[in-house]
């Protein structure tokens, strides 16, 4: 429900920031190869430099594999607020930008300097938590919502990729732990990085 100060503000023309964050956590020997979806994006992401649209279709990507993954989703949270300020909002993005890349392995690693000795197989992650935060304009319901279930994180994801079509977001950023193939997210590294998560 919006407040008389939201109403208020709507009424004078201001415009409505949102910023939030969501966390997914998914399990299970076939979660891998999303690493690499993730990863793909995340180098895109830096390629392009920050580009807002290359950012979008990496984020519908990532959301549409996410969705098409949701055998494997184990936990979730989110949270967020609205603004009425772009410098608020800006602040708080960063706010939790930085506690997402401050996350346990949350940094890819897209340094060309391979380790020699690197093994022929690498141990495989059973666990990986996705990070997905965004600014855009507007009002989204399925996003200002507790999405810890299923079905309210399976619409969260789908609005997503529609702002994105619609052009409404206005930052992008994805983390997540583990950063890279042969990383290891064990049961006590999760509760003690995530200790939001919620079982789904």
């Amino acid at each position: 429900m919006s407040s008389i100060g939201d109403r208020f503000n709507q009424m004078i023309g201001r415009t409505r920031f949102v910023v939030c964050r969501l966390f997914l956590h998914l399990g299970g020997a076939e979660v891998a190869p999303l690493l690499g979806v993730l990863n793909r994006a995340a180098f895109n992401a830096i390629d392009a430099d920050g580009d807002l649209e290359v950012l979008g279709d990496g984020l519908v990507e990532i959301c549409e594999n996410l969705l098409r993954s949701d055998t494997y989703w184990r936990s979730a949270a989110n949270e967020g607020d609205v603004f009425w300020e772009e410098g608020l909002a800006g602040d708080y993005w960063n706010e939790l930008f930085t506690d997402s890349s401050q996350r346990y392995l949350s940094e890819p690693n897209f340094s060309d300097n391979d380790p020699t000795d690197a093994p022929l197989s690498l141990p495989v992650t059973t666990n990986l938590v996705v990070m997905i935060t965004v600014a855009f304009e507007g009002e989204v319901p399925s996003l200002e919502t507790d999405l810890a279930h299923m079905e309210a994180m399976q619409a969260g994801l789908k609005s997503l990729i529609n702002l994105h079509y619609q052009k409404n977001l206005r930052a992008i950023s994805v983390h997540f732990s583990p950063a890279q193939l042969g990383d290891q997210l064990s049961e006590d590294q999760l509760y003690e990085h995530f200790p939001e998560l919620i079982p789904l």
